[in-house]
């Protein structure tokens, strides 16, 4: 559903922040992205939303080409970025309904969707609050709710329980769990216990490469993964692709 071809992205003649990424994910796959900051991983998860160009290489979204269609592409998924980004005087449900029309959803489906978005992302207390005014917490669920408004067959996450307290993480990695089997989902995280937790699979990036590609138990077999993360870290990884 996912497949990343020969990812580049220069920034000016100095800087390669992504070099040469490759994969693919299939449907009821969740891929954690992991490495270090400044590692990649926002900037591929970019590219592949086609929120930035790409310097070479393309990635597709249901075969669909960023490079050649990129509204195809954002029709069929949904983001999260870092930061979750908001108008900040709405309400989440001002928020929702605009999220809706963008979406081109109306009358009784919009309702729907917003009613089961709404309590799937525990909103309902908030609805009617500035969004200005809400915890970091419920900020990031209003970010989580209009990326799955409209139920699409790929999402991809940016860090997805930053700033969330334990029961809200626990909460949100449920949701994805029950999504999963029907989508592709792609998650960046450094949390540690979340690819556990969730993801079917691990890519770590480095440096703007991949440097290992394997399920979590795989890489827990091969030296723990905070072991793993830890070399990452201290650069001693570099260079031993899995």
């Amino acid at each position: 559903m996912i497949e990343v071809d020969a990812l580049v992205k220069k920034f000016g003649p100095l800087i390669t922040a992504v070099d040469g990424v490759s994969f693919t994910v299939n449907k009821g796959e969740v891929l954690g992205f992991l490495g270090p900051n400044g590692a990649g991983k926002s900037t591929t998860m970019k590219m592949i939303t086609g929120f930035l160009a790409p310097t070479s290489g393309t990635a597709r979204v249901l075969g669909r080409d960023v490079t050649i269609d990129p509204i195809g592409v954002k029709q069929s998924l949904g983001y999260l970025p870092e930061g979750a980004p908001a108008y900040p005087d709405m309400t989440p449900r001002e928020f929702l309904l605009f999220i809706a029309g963008v979406r081109r959803l109306s009358g009784a489906a919009r309702d729907r969707a917003i009613a089961q978005t709404v309590e799937r992302t525990g909103l309902a207390g908030v609805m009617e609050q500035p969004i200005d005014t809400l915890s970091k917490g419920f900020k990031r669920r209003v970010g989580l709710a209009q990326a799955i408004l409209h139920d699409p067959p790929v999402l991809i996450m940016d860090e997805p329980t930053d700033g969330l307290d334990p029961n809200q993480k626990h909460t949100v990695r449920q949701l994805i769990a029950e999504m999963a089997p029907h989508k592709a989902i792609i998650i960046s995280t450094h949390i540690l216990e979340e690819v556990d937790a969730i993801c079917t699979r691990a890519i770590i990036i480095d440096r703007g490469r991949i440097v290992a590609d394997a399920t979590p138990a795989e890489l827990e077999k091969r030296g723990r993964l905070d072991e793993v993360f830890r070399q990452l870290t201290t650069g001693d990884l570099h260079g031993h692709h899995a």
